[in-house]
């Protein structure tokens, strides 16, 4: 049995993404997607996190096909979401193409992966409920 086929849904214009950069793309439920172009005009897309301490990807610095994490500097393979060594982890991957100049990602990747994850929260401590 053959995987289904996507069902592409328009994201934006390529030149809408920085190059060297990236737009976020907000999802229903999940983490954002972090949509990335290099200086190639190549489009990669990654769930907007690090998979170290879940730093936002959409804030690295993008180089060749990698980008770097803003908060301890991992690199982070854009065309698999792998952790360049010796660094170990993988971020969620999402099906991207680019035709006529418009960027497409598969809807029901939108709808489907890694949609349970959660950004960590950052802040001042919580005060705990007091007992009387």
């Amino acid at each position: 049995m053959s995987a289904p086929q996507p069902e592409w849904t328009l994201i934006c214009r390529v030149e809408d993404i920085p190059v060297l950069g990236s737009r976020r793309v907000a999802r229903a439920q999940g983490l954002d997607v972090a949509i990335f172009r290099n200086t190639e005009d190549e489009v990669f897309a990654l769930l907007d996190r690090c998979p170290h301490k879940g730093g936002p990807l959409s804030q690295g610095i993008v180089f060749g096909r990698s980008v770097a994490c803003p908060l301890h500097n991992w690199t982070i393979g854009l065309c698999d979401g792998q952790a360049a060594a010796p660094d170990e982890g993988c971020t969620p991957r999402f099906n991207v193409k680019v035709e006529a100049g418009e960027v497409w990602l598969d809807a029901r990747e939108l709808a489907a992966q890694a949609t349970d994850l959660a950004r960590p929260i950052a802040g001042p401590a919580r005060r705990c409920a007091q007992t009387a």
